[in-house]
């Protein structure tokens, strides 16, 4: 049975660890809200430019975009969006294994890892892996997502790979976060039946090929820059939670051990009462 002195040292030492995670839990509330607004803001852009742009692609001569072709499938890329640093919980976790599910099920797939956590994982496990990129921060722009959204079309224009994926935490609210698998590439829609949708008519000012070279790529570059906007309001979210149960946790655990050491010393003090009742009969004897 531990003593009253090891239980109160170990009450201190979590009564530590629950400031420094309810100092977390602060920090997660605060940047949270901000990601929260930030994701919140430009989803309903990046929806509408792709509901736009998949109802124009099954329309439109692939000649004028490259980014429009479909190719017998070989070779896939996923782009697998994780978080740099940890306590999310088993966000992380849960991405990586959906993405290796899909990866299960397709031709012959490489890998870039965006995130600390996930270019771990992709290293550990020794997947092709094209590029790596970290370190992209709680407020990234569009400048700093920029490069993946090019490495992802010089890709597909070179035709190294058929079809691209995303794999990112979608953001539902704070108490759910959803793995998500999106096809990225190439630019059509993915369950409509082309041949019994109704016929539209587009106007192009200067031509097709000038608009959609100039609209297609944006649309990769935001698809790309609002995942990982998702992602962050995921993160925050997710360590949010997890650093709330650890704090909670904490506290439960301090009660017990409070109750341990309380139990401790009244042994210890029965026990030292029960020597001197012992000393003082033994005394009264001799």
């Amino acid at each position: 049975m531990a003593t009253e002195r090891e239980i109160r040292r170990r009450v201190r030492s979590v009564r530590s660890i629950q400031q420094v995670t309810k100092a977390q839990q602060t920090i997660s509330a605060s940047k949270m809200r901000r990601a929260q607004n930030a994701v919140l803001a430009s989803r309903p852009y990046e929806e509408k430019l792709r509901t736009v742009l998949n109802d124009l692609a099954p329309y439109a001569d692939p000649e004028t975009s490259p980014l429009l072709a479909r190719r017998p499938v070989q070779r896939v890329l996923i782009v697998l969006v994780t978080t740099d640093r940890g306590f999310v919980g088993a966000m992380n976790t849960n991405m990586i294994r959906t993405a290796l599910r899909q990866a299960d099920t397709l031709p012959a797939v490489s890998w870039v890892g965006v995130g600390r956590k996930g270019v771990g994982q992709l290293r550990r496990l020794r997947r092709e892996t094209v590029a790596e990129f970290t370190g992209l921060g709680d407020r990234p722009t569009t400048a700093d997502t920029g490069p993946i959204g090019k490495l992802i079309r010089d890709e597909f224009l070179s035709a190294k790979v058929d079809e691209v994926y995303l794999a990112f935490t979608r953001f539902v609210n704070t108490l759910r976060q959803t793995p998500t698998i999106l096809r990225i590439l190439p630019l059509v829609p993915e369950e409509e039946d082309i041949d019994k949708l109704p016929p539209l008519q587009y106007l192009f000012e200067p031509d097709a090929a000038s608009v959609l070279g100039a609209v297609l790529p944006r649309l990769i570059d935001v698809t790309v820059y609002q995942s990982v906007l998702e992602n962050i309001a995921s993160e925050h979210s997710a360590r949010l939670i997890a650093m709330r149960n650890a704090t909670d946790a904490a506290a439960d655990l301090i009660e017990d051990l409070t109750l341990a050491a309380n139990k401790a010393r009244q042994w210890r003090i029965t026990k030292e009462m029960l020597e001197i009742a012992s000393g003082a009969e033994a005394l009264a004897k001799g």
